[in-house]
């Protein structure tokens, strides 16, 4: 028996496992088969009567999602969705050394100064600053929670210190990691809004 015919759709702004659940849901609620679903990607068993692109591009912007169909935009969202991944497999507690220029050229399968290139000229912002950003706001999150130490966070973030950490907090911020803990209200922007 031959194996059915799969379509992957990329979805941007898809960042985490609640996304992979809502979006599973509402194209199941189109009657759509997945075969396989993950951060930033879909894979449905093609069934050419009910594949409506229109359909599934305003159900995902009705969720804060977006259909992308051009090839740079579908590797910017790998690369954004490769070091979301990687922020939180460091901040696992797990001790894990990590260079992110070689892993997300082995990951994407594609030159780190293509990559580069490309990300700075469709976003605005360089890989190294949109990393700061995502660890900053892990930062925030991890301060939040009231767990760790800022000590614990700066090591498991991978920074070489608690003053490198605070610096580079309040650069982002314009707050000391101190003063944004004592804040009642804690700003914290969702993943796919971070540039």
């Amino acid at each position: 028996m031959k194996d059915q015919e799969t379509q992957i759709i990329y979805v941007k702004n898809m960042v985490c496992n609640r996304c992979i659940k809502v979006v599973r849901e509402e194209f199941e609620k189109l009657g759509l088969v997945i075969k396989n679903i993950q951060l930033g990607e879909v894979e449905l068993l093609k069934d050419e009567t009910k594949l409506d692109m229109q359909k599934i591009d305003n159900i995902l912007k009705s969720n804060g999602f977006e259909l992308l169909d051009n090839k740079n935009a579908k590797i910017i969202e790998k690369v954004k969705i490769l070091i979301i991944d990687m922020i939180r497999k460091v901040d696992s507690g797990k001790d894990i050394d990590i260079n992110f220029s070689e892993y997300l050229a082995n990951e994407a399968g594609l030159n780190y100064n293509y990559l580069s290139t490309l990300f700075s000229s469709l976003e605005g912002i360089t890989i190294e600053k949109y990393i700061i950003h995502q660890k900053i706001e892990k930062v925030k999150e991890l301060i939040v929670y009231g767990e760790l130490t800022l000590s614990e966070i700066a090591f498991r973030l991978g920074y070489s210190s608690v003053q490198h950490l605070s610096n580079q907090f309040k650069k982002i911020t314009g707050l000391t990691p101190s003063y944004f803990k004592s804040l009642k209200s804690k700003s914290r922007k969702t993943l796919d809004n971070i540039y």
